[in-house]
């Protein structure tokens, strides 16, 4: 596993020890930020699914100025902070070592997101809740993206209040969905896509 572009590109990454978590591969990776990106020109990211970290630290490497990274497990968050190191940049990264509906808590008041991904075990997808909760607190930016990864059975909608959806494409086993926030349409986000 490793960063595969921008700043920090090539760099090697360590995955969770166990089976409890389940990395993004390189190539589903590369798939994401070719659609959402490839790069970006500032802007804050979300995970509430962290894992290694290997998806915010992509995007800080290819110009999100500061991700949020957010697991339950220690394992994880002790490989966040190794793959951290990795960067030379523990500056632009926060962790914290929660569970979502204690984060987003935690963050209500804080700048809004432009950037969210949803990587959440496959037995559990609670993805949509997260997002309405997200919206609730008004953490999510104006235009944000959101980048969804799940499994083929978890069925995310095409219509979702508050959202349109962008595109869906397997990768084998893995789905990745995006959506783009139309929640408040007056404002213009710092991210821009080539979607």
């Amino acid at each position: 596993m490793r960063i595969v572009g921008g700043e920090f590109g090539g760099r090697t990454l360590k995955a969770v020890p166990g089976t409890a978590t389940r990395p993004t591969t390189d190539k589903v990776k590369e798939a994401i930020f070719s659609m959402i990106g490839p790069y970006f020109d500032g802007g804050r990211s979300l995970d509430l699914y962290a894992g290694s970290g290997g998806l915010s630290i992509e995007g800080v490497s290819r110009g999100i100025d500061e991700a949020v990274l957010v697991d339950r497990q220690y394992a994880a968050i002790k490989t966040i902070n190794e793959n951290i190191a990795v960067t030379k940049a523990p500056e632009r990264f926060k962790v914290f070592k929660t569970n979502a509906d204690a984060a987003i808590q935690r963050l209500t008041g804080q700048t809004p997101f432009d950037l969210l991904y949803f990587d959440p075990p496959y037995a559990k997808q609670t993805i949509v809740h997260d997002l309405e909760k997200l919206q609730a607190a008004g953490l999510i930016a104006p235009d944000a993206l959101v980048v969804a990864e799940t499994d083929q059975a978890a069925g995310l909608p095409d219509d979702l209040a508050g959202f349109e959806f962008l595109k869906e494409k397997d990768y084998g086993i893995t789905v990745v969905t995006l959506y783009r926030y139309i929640g408040v349409a007056d404002e213009k986000s710092r991210i821009s896509g080539k979607l």
